[in-house]
């Protein structure tokens, strides 16, 4: 049991967060409200405003988020965390438009009853793959299943060898680069569809009946939510109940010393605090841990990442978009991006302009090699009225843009992922843990969870 003197020995504590981004504001907040008013918060970040891939941009008028877009509405830590602040009525709603694929020169409609593009059934990919491949999927109950509970293949190594590499290429892949900028030959399946691992775990005889018993139920609302006038909404919040002090620096080094750490900037200020939370991608993480925890180091050193770019696009009200949220794209053929979301028509919000997403940008793919770093707006700008033409068939000079690049912001969940993420937390010194995408799930809910999970082992609230 704790005492009154210990609680107010913790009201005073000095504590450093680097990295502004989501992660680093929710572990911020969480401190502020489990240490008191007391406490000292630095949040240490050198970017031009706070919230990381949490953008929001005014875009001829109108708020628009050019980095993370939506939270997946199942997942119960952002309602939570917006009830929590007082925005639960910011809280938004798809307008239940559906995303089409595009595959071999043409759109289909987004295959229902799969999880993370694995289908249940095989009439879910009825015309987005050939007839052969849809028999080979009905058979796949018939063939023997070898399967060793804890495995974690690439998504691609079981779903190619069971239904056929056609489902890869073209219902696993779209959704897959969607949300990693990877592909389902760089991701675990135990990070993409943990339910199915557990299903076959627990004894499925295929991975069709894995994939039907780990369907989630029907949802009665929207899949997704967002907030109204944009995540920068959040972010305020987050910052004014923080109280955070933002120092606008990049931490070069820490150091152990008799009383906790002292975090070096790169003008070699030096920040004391008794406890530290490193909300930094996996990269960054890796040079300030090395010489105090190697294990840690090692192990986030072998997580991947990815870049990639937004362009967001206000177009003249009135262009003829179809009624349908998006577009992910299986083979690009003529295309450059990798997802086009059409946001006015996916929330419901009407305006002066159509406002349109496109996300360029996947690992292991030459040809979208380094697209963040060497190509440039105007390129940019240009690919996306392409890719618009080609899609569409429509032809609009925007009425403003913005470039979003998001460098080394996606990591790839390989196999095996969840042993990194624990050889780094196990090799953390006590007073110091870790927040991020890179952890327990690239999602903004995800996001929340790991840093409250961060916070709240600093400050004996948790494990």
């Amino acid at each position: 049991m704790r005492g009154s003197g210990d609680a107010k020995f913790r009201q005073h504590r000095r504590y450093c967060v680097v990295g502004g981004g989501i992660s680093g504001l929710v572990a911020a907040y969480r401190l502020r409200v489990a240490a008191g008013p007391e406490a000292s918060i630095t949040v240490l970040d050198p970017a031009d405003r706070l919230g990381g891939a949490l953008r929001t941009e005014l875009i001829n008028g109108q708020p628009m988020d050019v980095g993370a877009e939506a939270f997946v509405a199942r997942r119960p830590e952002m309602p939570a965390l917006l009830a929590e602040l007082g925005l639960a009525e910011s809280r938004i709603e798809t307008s239940g438009a559906r995303p089409l694929i595009y595959s071999q020169g043409r759109l289909h409609p987004l295959p229902a009853d799969t999880v993370n593009g694995i289908p249940s059934r095989p009439s879910a990919l009825s015309g987005l793959v050939d007839d052969a491949t849809i028999r080979w999927m009905l058979d796949e109950p018939n063939r023997p299943l070898r399967w060793r509970p804890g495995a974690d293949p690439t998504v691609a190594e079981i779903v190619g060898e069971r239904f056929g590499e056609p489902v890869v290429l073209r219902s696993v892949d779209p959704l897959l680069s969607g949300v990693y900028a990877g592909s389902a030959a760089t991701i675990g399946l135990r990070a993409a569809a943990p339910t199915v691992a557990a299903a076959l775990d627990r004894g499925a005889r295929s991975l069709t009946e894995a994939v039907q018993a780990a369907l989630p139920p029907p949802l009665t609302g929207s899949v997704f939510g967002a907030i109204a006038g944009g995540y920068t909404v959040l972010v305020e919040e987050l910052v004014r109940r923080s109280a955070l002090r933002w120092a606008q620096v990049s931490v070069r080094g820490i150091q152990r010393v008799q009383h906790g750490w002292d975090l070096v900037d790169d003008q070699g200020t030096r920040w004391p605090a008794d406890a530290v939370v490193l909300a930094v991608p996996a990269p960054g993480l890796v040079p300030l841990i090395a010489d105090f925890a190697p294990r840690s180091a090692t192990a986030a050193a072998e997580i991947p990442v990815a870049s990639a770019v937004v362009v967001a696009l206000a177009l003249p009200g009135g262009t003829p978009l179809p009624q349908q949220s998006g577009v992910l794209v299986a083979d690009r053929g003529r295309l450059h991006a990798k997802a086009i979301t059409l946001s006015s028509r996916k929330w419901g919000r009407g305006g002066s302009a159509e406002m349109v997403r496109l996300s360029f940008g996947r690992l292991g793919d030459p040809a979208e090699a380094d697209i963040a770093h060497r190509v440039g707006d105007q390129e940019l700008l240009s690919w996306s009225g392409e890719d618009l033409m080609t899609l569409f068939g429509i032809s609009a000079e925007p009425l403003a843009y913005r470039v979003a690049r998001w460098i080394d912001a996606m990591p790839q969940y390989g196999p095996g992922h969840a042993d990194l993420v624990a050889e780094i937390r196990a090799g953390l010194p006590p007073g110091l843990v870790v927040a991020g995408a890179y952890l327990d799930g690239i999602g903004v809910p995800a996001c929340v969870a790991a840093a409250t999970r961060a916070a709240a082992s600093l400050t004996g609230n948790g494990p």
